[in-house]
């Protein structure tokens, strides 16, 4: 049995997987939708058309920010909940910074995805300091962050940067549009030869280029390192010499700039303006990318281009009348969850592992007795 781990923990996934559909189809049996008609529509109605697909990449675009941004708090020992104020907070400072500036158009792009990132950067690093300097648990603090920072971001679209055309009326509250200039441009309009349905904006270059940069600095990097090894065990690395709280702090920071960077790609690239459902709760669909990517910046691409197929199929589920409520994402998400915790349980329990191969030799030595 000498790839026996192997095949234990492909057999374990594929189990996993198919446990997943199984408790699935049994939901949608029970919401009286055709299992085989909903499975093609989430799976594969993302990928019947160009513009289909370009959908599908701009959704991978956040999550792939907030994954990454996600793994470096994880594997310094901190968890970050709270991606989705992060993310707010850095729209904001972005959106406020759009429509003051009087930057030449080529300045101001990149200026303002720097805003993002600072916003996000310092509302990231509050629970950090927290956690460092005097104990206060980060699950709590991040998560009262998400209330203050949403609170904040609807008292600020219905009041100071209320769209004047949009005031008094009926109409969702929004800011006005941005200026053109700091729209990240779509893929068929930077090269116009590619087909129309190209329609994905340039996002997604800037969302795997963060995935390598912050996989380069993690791992190969003294001060990625020191992260990791204060995530790892923060007793050793204290006893190692590491500033531990340093470097929580640090990894706040640099998440918080990530969710931040998102939700700033997010207006740029989609929306063009603020509104009070921009983030499309990416702030935490993101921490089940990052959980389902193996908390590695790399993983994290495939996991975000995942999750990013199945929230596109379940917003088709209306238009191609599948009576299931659109919000069977979360039902999904919370599966994959839940599946994910009980197989890396099971991956990484040794004594289960044994037991198995045990059973399997066994078996195999009374065929071959036979």
């Amino acid at each position: 049995m000498k790839h026996f781990k192997m095949v234990y923990t492909a057999g374990v996934i594929a189990l996993a997987v198919l446990l997943t559909l199984g408790v699935a189809a049994m939901i949608l049996c029970v919401l009286g939708a055709n299992v085989l008609d909903t499975f093609y529509v989430i799976f594969c109605y993302p990928f019947t058309t160009l513009k289909n697909l370009s959908g599908v990449i701009n959704i991978m675009t956040p999550l792939t920010i907030v994954g990454v941004g996600i793994c470096v708090a994880y594997r310094s020992g901190i968890v970050n909940i709270g991606g989705e104020g992060q993310m707010i907070m850095g729209l904001l400072c972005a959106v406020v910074f759009a429509l003051n500036t009087s930057l030449p158009a080529a300045a101001a792009l990149p200026v303002t995805l720097l805003i993002g990132m600072l916003g996000g950067a310092i509302w990231g690093a509050l629970p950090g300091l927290l956690r460092a300097k005097f104990g206060v648990s980060e699950l709590l603090s991040t998560v009262m962050f998400n209330y203050i920072a949403t609170q904040f971001y609807a008292y600020c679209l219905r009041v100071p940067l209320l769209d004047p055309a949009v005031a008094g009326g009926s109409g969702d509250p929004q800011t006005v549009k941005l200026n053109t200039s700091l729209w990240l441009p779509r893929m068929n309009e930077v090269v116009p030869t590619l087909d129309k349905g190209m329609r994905f904006h340039v996002g997604i270059f800037i969302a795997l280029a963060l995935a390598v940069i912050v996989f380069l600095f993690m791992w190969k990097t003294p001060a990625g390192f020191r992260m990791r090894a204060a995530g790892a065990s923060d007793r050793a690395a204290r006893y190692g010499g590491i500033s531990v709280s340093k470097y929580l702090v640090l990894a706040m920071c640099i998440s918080g700039a990530c969710c931040g960077l998102a939700g700033t790609v997010e207006i740029l690239g989609v929306h063009h303006r603020g509104l009070g459902s921009c983030t499309g709760g990416y702030g935490f669909s993101g921490i089940v990318v990052a959980l389902f990517g193996g908390l590695h910046p790399l993983g994290v691409i495939p996991a975000a281009f995942f999750f990013a197929v199945i929230s596109y199929g379940c917003s088709a589920l209306q238009i191609n009348k599948i009576p299931v409520p659109s919000n069977m994402i979360d039902v999904l998400q919370g599966l994959v969850i839940l599946v994910i915790v009980a197989a890396k349980l099971i991956i990484a329990n040794p004594y289960l592992m044994d037991r198995a191969q045990r059973r399997v030799t066994k078996l195999l030595g009374r065929k071959e007795g036979a």
